[in-house]
Protein backbone atom coordinates (compact mmCIF):
# COMPACT_ATOMS: atom_id res chain seq x y z
CA UNK A 1 0.00 0.00 0.00
CA UNK A 2 2.80 2.64 0.61
CA UNK A 3 4.81 2.07 -2.74
CA UNK A 4 1.34 2.54 -4.16
CA UNK A 5 0.60 5.65 -2.34
CA UNK A 6 4.31 7.11 -2.62
CA UNK A 7 3.47 6.09 -6.53
CA UNK A 8 0.40 8.17 -6.83
CA UNK A 9 1.56 10.96 -5.04
CA UNK A 10 4.50 11.47 -7.40
CA UNK A 11 2.85 10.61 -10.87
CA UNK A 12 -0.27 13.08 -9.37
CA UNK A 13 2.16 16.40 -8.79
CA UNK A 14 3.77 14.91 -12.20
CA UNK A 15 0.66 15.03 -14.26
CA UNK A 16 -1.29 18.00 -12.66
CA UNK A 17 0.92 20.33 -10.44
CA UNK A 18 1.19 23.19 -9.96
CA UNK A 19 -2.63 23.54 -11.20
CA UNK A 20 -5.32 26.01 -10.19
CA UNK A 21 -7.88 24.81 -8.14
CA UNK A 22 -10.04 28.29 -8.40
CA UNK A 23 -9.35 31.97 -9.05
CA UNK A 24 -7.21 31.80 -5.06
CA UNK A 25 -5.72 28.38 -5.00
CA UNK A 26 -3.17 26.18 -6.75
CA UNK A 27 -2.16 23.05 -5.93
CA UNK A 28 1.67 22.61 -6.04
CA UNK A 29 2.11 19.13 -4.91
CA UNK A 30 0.88 16.05 -3.33
CA UNK A 31 3.37 13.87 -1.08
CA UNK A 32 3.32 10.50 0.42
CA UNK A 33 5.12 11.17 3.97
CA UNK A 34 6.16 7.02 4.26
CA UNK A 35 7.22 7.70 8.14
CA UNK A 36 3.96 8.77 9.42
CA UNK A 37 1.95 7.85 6.57
CA UNK A 38 0.61 11.17 5.84
CA UNK A 39 -0.44 11.68 2.09
CA UNK A 40 0.36 15.62 2.36
CA UNK A 41 -1.21 18.35 0.06
CA UNK A 42 0.60 21.56 -0.70
CA UNK A 43 -1.33 24.67 -1.96
CA UNK A 44 -0.78 28.06 -2.27
CA UNK A 45 -2.91 30.78 -2.04
CA UNK A 46 -3.49 34.14 -4.16
CA UNK A 47 -5.30 37.39 -3.78
CA UNK A 48 -8.15 37.84 -1.59
CA UNK A 49 -7.38 34.13 0.15
CA UNK A 50 -3.76 35.46 0.62
CA UNK A 51 -4.56 36.35 3.97
CA UNK A 52 -4.97 34.01 7.26
CA UNK A 53 -8.28 36.29 7.93
CA UNK A 54 -9.40 34.63 4.86
CA UNK A 55 -9.20 31.33 6.14
CA UNK A 56 -10.64 31.93 9.33
CA UNK A 57 -14.09 33.80 7.70
CA UNK A 58 -14.73 30.37 5.59
CA UNK A 59 -13.93 28.12 8.19
CA UNK A 60 -11.49 26.41 6.39
CA UNK A 61 -10.22 23.67 8.92
CA UNK A 62 -14.24 22.09 8.71
CA UNK A 63 -14.39 22.35 5.17
CA UNK A 64 -11.22 20.33 4.86
CA UNK A 65 -12.22 18.04 7.01
CA UNK A 66 -15.93 17.63 5.51
CA UNK A 67 -14.22 17.40 2.28
CA UNK A 68 -11.94 14.61 3.29
CA UNK A 69 -14.99 12.78 4.93
CA UNK A 70 -16.88 12.63 1.92
CA UNK A 71 -14.14 12.04 -0.18
CA UNK A 72 -14.13 8.69 -2.07
CA UNK A 73 -10.73 8.88 -4.27
CA UNK A 74 -9.16 8.11 -1.13
CA UNK A 75 -10.80 5.65 0.97
CA UNK A 76 -8.30 2.88 0.41
CA UNK A 77 -6.04 5.14 2.19
CA UNK A 78 -8.97 6.22 4.94
CA UNK A 79 -9.46 2.20 5.26
CA UNK A 80 -5.81 2.22 6.01
CA UNK A 81 -5.94 4.66 8.60
CA UNK A 82 -3.56 7.43 6.60
CA UNK A 83 -3.05 10.63 8.02
CA UNK A 84 -3.95 13.56 5.49
CA UNK A 85 -2.39 16.93 5.72
CA UNK A 86 -3.00 20.24 4.06
CA UNK A 87 -0.72 23.64 3.84
CA UNK A 88 -1.42 26.48 2.70
CA UNK A 89 1.20 29.08 1.73
CA UNK A 90 1.02 33.05 0.98
CA UNK A 91 1.85 33.40 -3.02
CA UNK A 92 2.84 37.17 -1.64
CA UNK A 93 5.64 35.59 0.89
CA UNK A 94 5.99 31.74 -0.13
CA UNK A 95 7.71 31.45 3.32
CA UNK A 96 5.00 32.59 5.25
CA UNK A 97 2.45 29.33 6.02
CA UNK A 98 -1.15 30.34 6.08
CA UNK A 99 -3.01 27.08 7.69
CA UNK A 100 -1.42 23.88 8.23
CA UNK A 101 -3.44 20.68 9.33
CA UNK A 102 -3.34 16.74 9.54
CA UNK A 103 -6.53 14.96 9.87
CA UNK A 104 -6.23 11.40 11.33
CA UNK A 105 -8.85 8.29 10.84
CA UNK A 106 -10.77 9.99 14.20
CA UNK A 107 -11.11 13.21 12.11
CA UNK A 108 -12.82 11.59 8.95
Amino acid sequence: MEDRCERDAKEYTRKHCPTAIDENTVIDSLVFERATHTIHYYYKLTGVADEEQALKDVDAVNVLKQGLKNATAVKVYKDAKYRFAYTYRSSKDPKKILLDVVFTEKDY
